[in-house]
């Protein structure tokens, strides 16, 4: 098929980005100004507007970062695009049902012949925050790819947002939370500009993995963030903020390593690379199990004034449709590729209980539980419930006993990836979340073998809970209902390993 030229108004100046099968993509869009020189930790400021046509063909500039350490970089790609401009965000968008509502969209043939605008008004919108523990991940990633979603009626945007010290460094003379500021930034572009692409702003879903996830369940118990959005989806990622004095240590930790102050004045000064250097240094041995300096969300007073875990246990954002789920073994992830597993026998497990303050009788729930497993894989286990699935079941189940208005959905991805042993590990949905299973970057963590079905069992729910707030399957209720996506044929389960739920109780 002839591939075209897309083109739109958006009240920023034109846009040309390209059209294929239907799907018009508009990449490195900026939405703020280039956080660079004065603008270097600060909040985000609107992107300009740009006289004549503005080509967006190419994934725009990554925020400053390092890529993940081996032997994960072999299984998570991370791109690195060069550049000051990273505050930049990509659309996907249906294209080619005649004109839109919006400020006016077209696609320019090779001979300058003009085919049919972003379609009919009022689509569906779905905003993707990556996720890489606040220090990795892009839009750039080929996994996101927003075809998918633009092919079933979603007008799809991923954004970019800074990472570590210069997104979630914790300073005296800044603002706190620039990472999220960049996101709110995001949604404000989306909220005032969407419609030029054919969607509906008062439609939106914000999605996120991991670190993603984290920020979503911050921006739902953020006033800067009210009215943004109508849904959201976490996955794989709970609500978690610190206090100053707990998220700055590692910024303090930062600013040792450099010999400088711990204030951005002092950061500005220092040579980006030496930054980056010195962050990889103080970050290396953190873990979500072990603990060790990493960047968090902060509870600043303005972005997020409160803790969100007790914010959402009060009833933040009650209004809103929400979807939440893990995957079945998130800490496999962590574990097994660096030979974790193996190398944690009964001492070390019991060990690292003690420390993180485990309860002897929940451990000893999960120990009967799994009599073939080895204390690694009980411990991974403990640490998979207590990290992520636990903290989500808290949020469903408080908003089922404040009557939340919005709709509160929860599934778990169960299909065991053969590679290195993984099996459902962190972040191995997200290639079926986006049905992109024939991209090589998702094979790396799922092989050239799995199951599409299930890829469009869970994209479809996806999009059906951007049309409706409704994935397709029972809301949460006492019998405490969860979606499973493998193996085998999606399947709601009712409490699923309620043993060891019920082990944390008391």
């Amino acid at each position: 098929m002839t591939e075209y030229a897309a083109e739109t108004r958006t009240r920023y100046g034109v846009l040309r980005g390209a059209l294929k099968d239907g799907v018009a993509s508009f990449l490195g869009v900026p939405y703020a100004r280039a956080p660079v020189g004065p603008l270097r930790f600060r909040a985000p400021e609107p992107a300009e507007p740009w006289e004549g046509v503005r080509e967006a063909t190419a994934f725009g500039p990554t925020a400053p970062k390092r890529p993940y350490a081996p032997p994960l970089a072999a299984l998570l790609p991370d791109p690195e695009v060069a550049g000051d401009a990273c505050l930049n965000l990509n659309v996907w968008a249906p294209w080619g049902a005649g004109p839109g509502p919006g400020e006016g969209g077209a696609a320019v043939g090779p001979g300058g012949g003009t085919a049919h605008g972003p379609g009919e008004g009022g689509r569906p919108v779905m905003v993707w925050i990556h996720g890489g523990s606040l220090l990795h991940g892009s839009s750039a990633v080929p996994v996101y790819d927003g075809t998918a979603f633009a092919r079933d009626g979603v007008v799809l945007v991923s954004v970019n947002y800074r990472l570590g010290v210069e997104g979630f460094g914790v300073f005296p003379d800044a603002p706190g939370n620039l990472g999220l500021r960049d996101q709110i930034a995001a949604l404000t572009w989306v909220r005032d500009t969407v419609a030029a692409f054919g969607g509906d702003p008062e439609r939106v879903t914000v999605f996120g993995e991991s670190a993603g996830a984290m920020s979503i369940a911050a921006l739902l118990t953020s006033p800067l963030a009210k009215g943004l959005f109508r849904r959201a989806v976490l996955q794989s990622g709970p609500p978690s903020a610190l206090p100053p004095g707990g998220a700055g240590r590692t910024t303090e930790a930062v600013a040792a390593r450099l010999g400088v102050p711990a204030t951005a004045e002092a950061f500005a000064r220092v040579d980006r690379e030496r930054l980056l250097a010195a962050q990889t240094e103080v970050t290396a041995k953190g873990s979500p199990l072990t603990g060790g300096h990493s960047f968090q969300i902060v509870v600043d007073g303005e972005v997020v004034p409160r803790d969100p875990v007790e914010a959402l246990d009060a009833g933040a954002s009650a209004e809103l449709d929400l979807l939440m789920g893990t995957t079945s073994e998130e800490y496999r992830l962590w574990f097994v590729p660096g030979g974790l597993t193996d190398r944690i026998g009964h001492l070390a497990q019991r060990l690292v209980l003690w420390r993180a303050k485990v309860p002897a009788r929940t451990a000893r729930v999960y120990r009967a539980g799994r009599p073939g497993e080895r204390p690694g894989e009980v411990l991974g286990a403990i640490a998979t419930d207590r990290l992520l699935r636990l903290p989500l079941y808290r949020v469903a189940d408080a908003r089922r006993r404040a009557a939340a208005r919005g709709g509160t959905y929860l599934y778990e991805f169960g299909w065991p990836s053969p590679v290195l042993d993984l099996r459902a590990c962190h972040a191995l949905e997200l290639g079926f979340v986006f049905d992109t299973l024939d991209v090589p970057e998702t094979r790396a963590l799922t092989g050239p073998d799995a199951p599409q079905a299930l890829a469009t069992a869970m994209h479809a729910a996806w999009v059906a809970f951007a049309r409706t707030g409704d994935p397709g399957w029972r809301p949460w209720d006492a019998a405490r209902p969860v979606m499973t996506f493998g193996p085998g044929t999606p399947s709601l389960v009712e409490a699923p390993r309620e043993a060891e739920r019920r082990a944390w109780e008391g």
